[in-house]
């Protein structure tokens, strides 16, 4: 039987594709701008933009625009926060295998 624990740390934000896809890249990279979010998941500019935008106003990554010469650049990269709870969510799923 499965502890109700490992279910409650399973986090619903990470549930899409996308969302888990961008925490995956950015827990192993520094930062990852939406260029490469987009090519390494193969998502549409808007689906890129309101998965990002969940993330941001969960707290669970930061957002940096800027500008290269006079291209604009968005540049994501996790929060203490996201880490923690990217964390979780990933060990409360190998439990689950693991028990299976």
């Amino acid at each position: 039987m499965i502890k109700m624990s490992i279910i409650n740390n399973i986090n619903k934000l990470f549930d899409h594709r996308i969302r888990l896809g961008i925490m995956s890249v950015l827990m192993v990279n520094e930062y990852a701008d939406f260029n490469m979010l987009k090519e390494l998941l193969g998502a549409t500019d808007g689906n890129l933009a309101s998965h990002t935008k969940a993330l941001e106003k969960a707290e669970y990554i930061t957002v940096e625009k800027q500008f290269i010469g006079r291209k604009p650049n968005t540049r994501y990269s996790t929060t203490k926060l996201g880490r923690i709870e990217f964390k979780k969510h990933i060990n409360a799923l190998e439990k689950l295998i693991n028990k299976q």
